[in-house]
Formats: C-alpha cells, structure tokens, sequence
C-alpha cells in the first residue's frame, strides 16, 4: 500500500473539504436553510450528480483499466475525450434550452413560480459539467503517473471562486447572490482545468495527447474502445444509483417542509467529509496500482493493497462515524450556526447528520472493495449491486420519511450502504474478508471503538452544557 499516495491524495481532498466548509458556512449565514439556498442546492445538485456519473465515477473507473491495457495509449485516449466532450456539450445545451423542464425533475412538488425562479441558475451551473469532465479526464491520466495531488487540491479552487462571490454579493438581494454563486462556479471549474494542463505540461504528458491526435487517423484502437465501451456502460448504471438516490433524496424532502432539502445538503457534506478523506482518497490511490497488478496477473501483490487498505479504513472510519454521531450537534454549532442559520436548524440538521453517520463505515469498505471489482473488470456485477442497493433505500425512504422526515431519508441511506457493503463482501468472496480480518488488528479496534464511544459522550455532555 502506497500511503505517500494515500496521503497526498487525503491532503489534497482535506484541503478542498476546508474550503468547502468555509464556503457553505458562509452560504448558511447569508441564506440560512431557505426556500432560496434551497434553490441554489437544487440548481446546483444536477451538475454534480451528472458530474460523479459520468466523470469522476463510470469515466475513471471504466478508462483505467482500458487505458492500462491499451497498446496506443495517446490515440486511446484522444479518441475517448473527443466522443465524450461532443456529448457533455450536446447534453449542456439541451439543459440551457430547456431549463424549467430539467428544474422540475429536481424538485416536483415546487411551484411553476419557484420552478422559473430555479430555471436560470439550473442551465448556468450545468456546463460546469463540461469543465470537471476535462478535469476528470485530465486527471485520470495523472493518477495512471501516481499523481493525486492536483486533482484533489483543485477542488478548493472552485470553493474559493464561491467564497469570492459570497464575500463580495452578501449584502445584494437573495436573486443577485444567486446569480454570482453560479458564475463562480463556472470560474471555480476554469481554474481547476488550468491547473491540471500546467501539471500536465510539467509531467510531459501533453506529449502522449498530441501524438494521439496527430496519429488518431493512422493507429487501430478499435479493440480498446470496445473494450472502454463494454466496461462504462455498467460503470455509468452502477454509478448512477447512489446519484439517483441522492435525487431521490432531494425529490422526496421537495414534499416536506421547508428547508429539509437544506438539512440533508448540510449534513451530507459533512458526512461527504471522512468518506472523502477517508475511504475515496484511499480507494483513488490504490486503484491505479491495482489495476496493474491485475493487470500484469499478480493477484497477491493486489490482495495485500486490499488487506492494508482495510485495517486503515476501519480504524479511521469507526472513530469518524462515532465521532459524527455522538458530536452531530456541536459540529453543526460550531460550523453553521451564524446569521440567518438558527438554532432549531441546527437541531434538525444534527439529527440528519447522526442518520447518514450510521452508514459511513459500510459505504467507505464498500468503495474499497467496489474499487477490486472495478480493477478486475467486473463491472457488470458491481452495477447489480448497486441496483439492488438502491431499491432497498428507495423502499426503507418512502417508509422513513413519513414519520422521521428528512431523518428518515438519511437513515434509509444508511441502510442502503449496510446492503451495498455486505452485497460487495460477498462477491469479492467472504472468505476473503475472513482472512482480513484474522488478525489481532481486530482486538485492537474493539478496544479503541469503546474507549472512543466513552470519550466522546464524556465531552459531549461538557459540550451540550456549554452550548446550551
């Protein structure tokens, strides 16, 4: 296990988190948890959810193994980037000419006047798709070199370009901070594209790109697109259930009262945070030499990544998930609690967080090992997975919610992620988790999740005192 890589990577995503905090702590102190950050999350949402789709989910995981594998790898991968840049922008602009359609299928229950209200924000923030793809695809051929930082760090760039928009609108009328939130989001995905064509050139892989133009015509890279093809389109299905969840999520709390679609957008990125970190950052590092390892036929070298990668997430992600529900209040205080973001949100919002916290050490194993099937080319039994997954959050959602609310549509994450976990476990083969954790390491993380739960419900009760 490379833990430079791992670490690079968890710097680059922590930096980019704290931004990230930075800039939502500032958006709930000038919109609060309202029907207008309600908006701007809505807006906002679909981009993102096209965006881990299609480029930093089925895109790296479906071009990795094939660019590994590949013989032509310049030609390859210009040939991919062009058919897949000429879709994003064809799709961008059917979101731009139809604006209101697309909102609705964002928030169903909303007005026709709330739903125009959305519409221009909703087509402006959607061609930041078009710039994180090219980040993306950029980015993946620094990952096949080990380079993590950059795509990680870049992140922050957007963040900052958004807390210049707050800093400087805040006092405007709700409709004009909008209007500058979306602009800065396009800025923030200009500088993230800059930055990683600077690294490029600085790694010399500009060159591999310009010769697969120049010989794009010349060179048969017919065998590696179908392989690429055979590989996204179950990439693309089992990346979109956890999005499709996270619409549904946004569709169903559209039916309560206001400000839940709020509560789960602050709480998710909280929850966002230790996943990120944590599990993503580590799963990224590792996928690359993974897949060489399968690659090449060395399954040992790849089973020992796995096993070590292992016992790091589950030391780290049992105290973060402890940590998150024990604290959900005092974290929320101490991050939102500002100007127009009151107490009671507060309290909702908490009550979200220690929801999505029960699910945090399934979905972060389940990335890790989600990662070992992608690696191995199994994406087709990965998608199943996640359909299978996202039935029983759809189920235990339009349960949950009717008494719980938004609590209940976190919850019914949780337990999506539990089934994603045991699901992935078992076709990664049980044994397999068996011999990981046949190991004193696992005495040594029951003693540290006792003495961490009493720790933290000692300092809670000082806390709560305090903030009460």
């Amino acid at each position: 296990m490379k833990l430079k890589s791992i670490f690079s990577n968890s710097f680059g995503i922590l930096l980019s988190r704290i931004t990230g905090l930075g800039r939502n702590t500032l958006l709930a102190m000038t919109l609060g948890a309202s029907g207008y950050s309600d908006m701007f999350f809505v807006a906002f949402k679909l981009a993102n959810m096209f965006r881990r789709i299609f480029a930093e989910g089925a895109f790296t995981q479906a071009f990795m193994p094939s660019f590994v594998d590949a013989k032509q790898k310049g030609v390859f991968a210009t040939a991919i980037f062009l058919r897949f840049m000429l879709f994003i922008v064809a799709i961008s602009l059917l979101v731009t000419i139809f604006p209101e359609s697309v909102t609705k299928l964002l928030a169903w229950n909303w007005s026709s006047e709330k739903i125009a209200q959305t519409a221009p924000f909703t087509a402006i923030n959607f061609w930041y798709l078009d710039l994180i793809f090219i980040v993306t695809f950029l980015g993946t051929l620094l990952q096949y070199r080990e380079h993590f930082i950059t795509t990680a760090v870049s992140t922050a760039l957007l963040n900052l370009s958004m807390i210049a928009a707050l800093y400087f609108y805040m006092n405007e009328s709700p409709s004009t901070i909008l209007y500058a939130l979306s602009f800065s989001v396009l800025i923030g995905g200009l500088l993230q594209v800059v930055s990683h064509l600077f690294v490029l050139k600085h790694l010399n892989l500009h060159r591999l790109l310009i010769g697969g133009w120049k010989y794009r015509k010349q060179k048969d890279v017919t065998q590696a697109k179908k392989r690429f093809s055979k590989l996204f389109v179950p990439s693309v299905w089992g990346n979109s259930a956890p999005q499709f969840a996270s619409y549904l999520d946004t569709f169903l709390a559209s039916f309560l009262i206001t400000g839940s679609i709020s509560y789960l957008f602050y709480a998710n990125l909280l929850f966002q945070l230790p996943l990120g970190l944590i599990a993503i950052a580590t799963a990224s590092a590792l996928f690359p030499a993974i897949s060489k390892a399968l690659s090449r036929g060395d399954e040992a070298d790849a089973y020992k990544n796995l096993a070590q990668a292992f016992w790091l997430l589950a030391f780290l992600l049992s105290i973060s998930a402890i940590g998150g529900i024990i604290f959900a209040e005092p974290i929320i205080w101490l991050l939102f609690e500002y100007g127009a973001f009151t107490s009671s949100m507060r309290v909702e919002t908490a009550h979200v967080l220690a929801m999505y916290m029960i699910g945090l050490l399934p979905y972060g194993l389940a990335k890790l090992f989600s990662m070992f099937l992608y690696a191995s080319h199994r994406h087709k039994k990965a998608a199943k997975i996640a359909t299978i997954a996202l039935v029983v959050n759809i189920f235990f959602s339009l349960i949950l919610m009717q008494n719980m609310g938004a609590m209940g549509l976190a919850l019914a994450g949780s337990i999506g992620g539990w089934t994603l976990f045991l699901l992935t476990i078992k076709e990664v083969g049980f044994s397999k988790l068996i011999t990981i954790l046949k190991n004193r390491k696992l005495i040594y993380l029951i003693i540290v999740v006792i003495l961490s739960l009493l720790l933290f419900l000692f300092l809670n009760n000082l806390l709560m005192q305090w903030i009460r």
